[in-house]
């Protein structure tokens, strides 16, 4: 699956207050991570911040070090701190709806009826792809088999390859 992407960079997110505030540990970011390595891309330690501006601030941080793929996890419920929507939409160029509504299709037709309640988004920021996952372990596993088979393809094709 690594193709033409072979060490490229990518990053993650986790937006959580309580685990960066050391409340717990989280369990999502070391999912992306190692899916994301496995694809190919070469990808550091998540960064863990709150929910709200900090979102945002490390996804335009990671964009800005060259990442060509972002995948978030966590702020895309409807709580009054869920805001990684709202900070992910200013920095993306173009939207890439189909992948957000597969998200949250793929994870209803599995049985999780509030897997509909997710408010990702995901997009081209430049050349790289930016995806909101849940913050759920289960979300995110569901999330990264939904991606695994459409990532590389992505990648390669917002930095102009054919078809």
């Amino acid at each position: 699956m690594s193709g033409s992407v072979k060490g490229l960079p990518g990053a993650v997110v986790v937006a959580s207050n309580r685990a960066a505030a050391g409340v717990y540990t989280d369990e999502t970011g070391p999912l992306i991570v190692a899916a994301l390595r496995e694809w190919g891309f070469e990808v550091g330690e998540a960064a863990v911040v709150p929910d709200g501006d900090p979102v945002g601030a490390a996804i335009r941080a990671a964009i800005d070090d060259g990442a060509r793929v972002v995948l978030t996890t966590g702020g895309t419920g409807l709580t009054p701190t869920d805001r990684t929507p709202e900070q992910t939409r200013p920095l993306l160029d173009r939207e890439i709806p189909g992948i957000a509504e597969a998200l949250r299709s793929g994870g209803y037709d599995l049985g999780v009826p509030t897997a509909l309640l997710s408010r990702g988004l995901a997009g081209m920021a430049g050349d790289c792809l930016v995806v909101n996952l849940p913050g759920s372990r289960g979300g995110v596993r569901d999330g990264l088999e939904l991606l695994a088979p459409i990532v590389v393809h992505a990648v390669e094709q917002i930095a102009g390859s054919d078809h």
